[in-house]
């Protein structure tokens, strides 16, 4: 994870910076970042923790991470030749609906990303295919790597518990609710009861 390496490691490297606890760009959201600081020489790093609130639309379905809720990064930029490379971890939270029983349900994701944002395009690469990524002259803007990263590890069928028994399909009823006696007796689906009136022979037919 980013920034295991501790503070000790830095110091004990000449050229590689410390960790920076905040260095936001005035007016370019929390998921914009300065790389002045960084420089442009290969191998030289920095470290940074932010809590950045969520963009909008954010998942879809049963479950997103809500809107302006606040999200962890725990990031690493490297200068390489190329550009900036950028390896890090989010944590965020979640909110939707059980897929079993459609209670409301509340977790936390977290997703690793690596991502290299190069300086420019090569003079026949169009910048704006979207297969690459690139630095807005100094600044690096990560919401949509960290966008790609939680759409992709959103679960499809979000639970409240993996044990979730779901709903009654005679009455609709909870069943965690209602326990494991709950029950309709005999009672037919009218859905079904004209199949109760029919007599059913097993015998082949010669």
């Amino acid at each position: 994870m980013p920034g295991a390496h501790g503070g000790a490691e830095q110091a004990s490297q000449p050229g590689k910076t410390g960790r920076s606890h905040g260095s936001h760009v005035r007016g370019s959201g929390d998921f914009t970042f300065d790389m002045r600081p960084l420089g442009k020489r290969p191998g030289e790093f920095r470290d940074e923790r932010r809590t950045a609130h969520a963009p909008d639309g954010l998942g879809s379905g049963l479950v997103l991470v809500p809107a302006g809720a606040d999200v962890a990064l725990d990031l690493r930029f490297e200068a390489v030749s190329e550009g900036v490379l950028v390896t890090g971890s989010a944590v965020a939270p979640l909110a939707g609906e059980c897929a079993r029983c459609l209670e409301p349900l509340t977790s936390t994701i977290e997703v690793s990303f690596q991502e290299l944002y190069r300086y420019l395009p090569d003079p026949d690469e169009d910048a704006n295919d979207g297969e690459e990524r690139f630095l807005d002259g100094e600044h690096l803007d990560l919401e949509p790597a960290f966008r790609d990263a939680v759409v992709l590890a959103l679960p499809l069928s979000p639970l409240c518990s993996d044990d979730c028994q779901g709903l009654c399909v005679e009455c609709g009823a909870r069943l965690a609710d209602v326990g494991p006696d709950h029950g309709h007796g005999d009672k037919v689906d009218p859905r079904w009861g004209i199949l109760a009136k029919l007599e059913i022979n097993d015998r082949a037919e010669d």
